[in-house]
């Protein structure tokens, strides 16, 4: 790798699978990173975190770790708290950042006194969503901290009865206004927003679509007025610096486009996207010139340089 030759290529954890809902999802994303990285001349151990991910640390003292987690424990500030309790250099957003990114109703109101335009939302037992509905069609009920899109369930106006909501939900759910049109999403890499992707799907972007090759088809630059794009860049940034965030993250909007910028609402920010081949930020950074050795290479970089 560039500007190693008169140093060791320092040695990087890539921390993947864990407990989460997200496993699989993190053991693609780990594997890539690790790939990529060795590819950019690092030194790379993979780490399946589990409880015993201190004791692995500490036989592989690496110079950094790269969080390639997904979903709680690896997204929530859970691992991020126990890197610095051991005094390791990570990838992405510290504690605060990814515990506030992960809940949805915190950084909904974060990103209010930020000025970012939200959905209307409330936080109901589980329960009595199943029961009847907690707000009028139509709308969106979801985890209120779980990441990707692990069981989202839409209402549609006119339906009948309230959403069939599965028993792997917990026992309190976000329900939010849904808002018709489409899924534009912006990754931020520093303090730099890439570019804005329309996702195109045949229904919702589900765990599936986000995930499986083939399963939504990625519009990069998005073919939206210069102004939307101009927002999306713009509410991105603001909201990776609202939270706190660093290194990357990837905020997800809709945009009704018949209500023109009004219609755009920013939905959540993920402090640790998706990495894998058809992933949405490593997408981004590619359309600006920036492949995936040379993403991951600056992730690690921008790990290396914070204190």
């Amino acid at each position: 790798m560039a500007g190693m030759s008169s140093r060791a290529a320092p040695k990087v954890a890539v921390l993947l699978g864990g407990p989460s809902a997200e496993r699989e999802v993190s053991l693609s994303s780990g594997a890539e990173c690790a790939k990529a990285l060795r590819q950019a001349g690092y030194e790379v151990v993979e780490i399946d975190a589990g409880r015993d991910l201190p004791a692995r640390l500490a036989d592989a003292a690496p110079d950094v770790v790269f969080n390639a987690l997904h979903g709680r424990w690896g997204e929530d500030g859970v691992v991020q708290g126990l890197l610095e309790w051991l005094g390791y250099r990570y990838t992405h957003s510290g504690v605060l950042a990814s515990a506030l990114a992960m809940d949805k109703t915190r950084s909904k109101e974060v990103f209010r006194k930020a000025g970012l335009p939200v959905v209307d939302s409330i936080i109901v037992p589980t329960e009595q969503a199943r029961r009847e509905h907690p707000m009028p069609p139509p709308y969106v009920v979801k985890p209120n901290a779980e990441g990707s899109s692990v069981g989202i369930y839409i209402v549609r106006d006119g339906a009948n009865g309230p959403a069939h909501i599965g028993q792997q939900m917990p026992a309190e759910v976000m329900v939010e206004t849904y808002v018709p049109g489409r899924e534009l999403t912006v990754a931020v890499l520093g303090d730099r927003p890439l570019g804005v992707t329309d996702i195109v799907t045949d229904g919702w972007y589900d765990y599936d679509a986000k995930y499986k090759t083939g399963g939504s088809r990625h519009v990069i630059p998005a073919v939206v007025p210069a102004e939307i794009t101009a927002a999306c860049l713009d509410y991105a940034l603001r909201a990776h610096q609202a939270l706190g965030c660093t290194g990357m993250s990837r905020t997800d909007f809709r945009w009704d486009e018949e209500r023109g910028l009004a219609g755009l609402y920013l939905l959540e920010t993920n402090t640790q996207p998706g990495m894998t081949p058809t992933s949405l930020a490593p997408e981004q950074a590619a359309a600006v010139g920036m492949d995936f050795p040379a993403l991951v290479s600056w992730l690690v970089e921008d790990a290396l340089c914070r204190a």
